[in-house]
C-alpha cells in the first residue's frame, strides 16, 4: 500500500469475461488511517477482449489525513497572518464641537443681519452690554460693533462722549436636539423576547437659537431714540439617514459653509510665508532717518580698531 503523496505501480488482473473500465477496486492504507478510496481501473494497452485476462498498470496519488489536516491548518494560519493587521490613530475633540458652535454663530447672525444700524452713521456710539448674559458673549458684542462701525458710526468708551447709547440684552442663545425616525420602535415580548427597532427613515436635527434685544437713547437727555426691540432667528443642521445609509445634510448651517467654502468666497485673498524672517529696525526721529553715530577715535596705539557694535 502506499501514502504520504508517494505514487505507486499497483499490478491488477481482471476477472475473466469482466471488462477492464468496470472493475473497481478498494483500497485502505492501514499505517496513516486514510480512508477507503475506490479506483476505476482503465486499461492502458488499448481495447482487448473482456474474456482475455487483463494486466492494467495504474498509478494512484493519494494523501494522509494527517498531512491534510497539516495543509488545512497552514493555509488557514497564513491566511490570518496575511489578513490580521493592528493600527489605531489618537483622536480628540473640543468641548464644544464646531457644529455646536456654528449653529450659535449662525443663529447671531441671522438676528443681526434683521437689524438696520445706518440710523447711526456720523454718530458718536457708546455699545452697553451690561445686561448680555449668554454663551459666546463676546462673538454677540464683537458682531455688533462691525455693524456699528460699518454702518458709519464712531465707536467710544465712555457714555459721556457718546450721542446715542446703544443698550443690549440677550433673551436666549443655545442649541437643542430632536431626533425623529419612521419605522418599529423595540418592542419587549413575554418570555424575555425582544423585537429589535427598525429604522427606515431617520431624521437627526439639531438647532441653534439666538434671541437679541436692543435699545437707543440719547445720553443726555436719556429719550428713547426709536422703538427698539427683539429679533429672534434659528439655525438648523439635519442629517437624514434611509435604510442606515447617510448622513444626508442639509440645514442653514450646510448651506454656510457651502457659500463660504467655495466658488468666489474661497479665494485666497492673502498668503503667510511659511518661513519666519525679521529686518532690522533703523532709528527714525520725526520720520527722518537717523544715521548711526561715527566711531570714536582710536586710542594710540589701537590704529585701524573700530567699535564692535559699529562693524555689526
Amino acid at each position: 500500500m502506499f501514502c504520504e503523496l508517494n505514487p505507486r505501480l499497483v499490478d491488477f488482473t481482471t476477472s475473466p469475461g469482466r471488462p477492464v473500465a468496470d472493475t473497481k477496486l478498494i483500497l485502505t492504507c492501514d499505517s496513516c488511517s486514510i480512508y477507503k478510496l475506490a479506483i476505476r481501473f482503465v486499461d492502458v494497452r488499448g481495447q482487448r477482449s473482456c474474456a482475455d485476462e487483463t494486466r492494467s498498470f495504474l498509478v494512484l496519488h493519494t494523501f494522509s489525513s494527517s498531512v491534510l489536516r497539516f495543509g488545512m491548518l497552514a493555509s488557514v494560519c497564513g491566511l490570518a497572518v496575511w489578513m490580521t493587521g493592528c493600527s489605531s490613530a489618537q483622536t480628540s475633540n473640543t468641548a464644544r464641537t464646531s457644529t455646536e458652535q456654528l449653529l450659535v454663530s449662525n443663529a447671531i447672525d441671522q438676528s443681526l443681519n434683521k437689524i438696520d444700524f445706518t440710523p447711526f452713521g456720523g454718530h458718536a456710539v457708546f455699545l452697553s452690554d451690561t445686561y448680555v448674559d449668554c454663551v459666546d458673549k463676546n462673538y454677540v458684542i464683537g458682531s455688533v460693533r462691525h455693524r456699528i462701525l460699518a454702518a458709519g458710526a464712531r465707536l467710544v468708551d465712555k457714555p459721556e462722549d457718546a450721542e446715542v447709547v446703544l443698550e443690549m440684552r440677550s433673551g436666549g442663545v443655545g442649541t437643542a436636539t430632536s431626533e425623529a425616525f419612521v419605522g418599529m420602535p423595540e418592542i419587549a415580548l413575554p418570555g424575555m423576547l425582544t423585537l429589535p427597532e427598525v429604522r427606515l427613515l431617520e431624521r437627526k436635527q439639531q438647532h441653534g437659537l439666538a434671541k437679541l434685544g436692543m435699545v437707543a437713547y440719547d445720553p443726555r437727555t436719556k429719550e428713547i431714540l426709536g422703538n427698539g426691540g427683539t429679533s429672534l432667528s434659528k439655525s438648523d443642521d439635519s442629517n437624514w439617514y434611509v435604510m442606515g445609509m447617510g448622513p444626508f445634510q442639509n440645514g442653514t448651517v450646510r448651506e454656510e459653509v457651502s457659500t463660504s467654502t467655495s466658488g468666489y468666497a474661497a479665494t485666497v485673498r492673502n498668503r503667510l510665508p511659511v518661513q519666519v524672517a525679521f529686518q532690522e529696525p533703523i532709528n527714525r526721529v520725526e520720520g527722518i532717518a537717523v544715521e548711526p553715530p561715527a566711531p570714536e577715535a582710536a586710542p594710540q596705539g589701537t590704529a585701524g580698531v573700530e567699535p564692535a557694535w559699529y562693524r555689526q
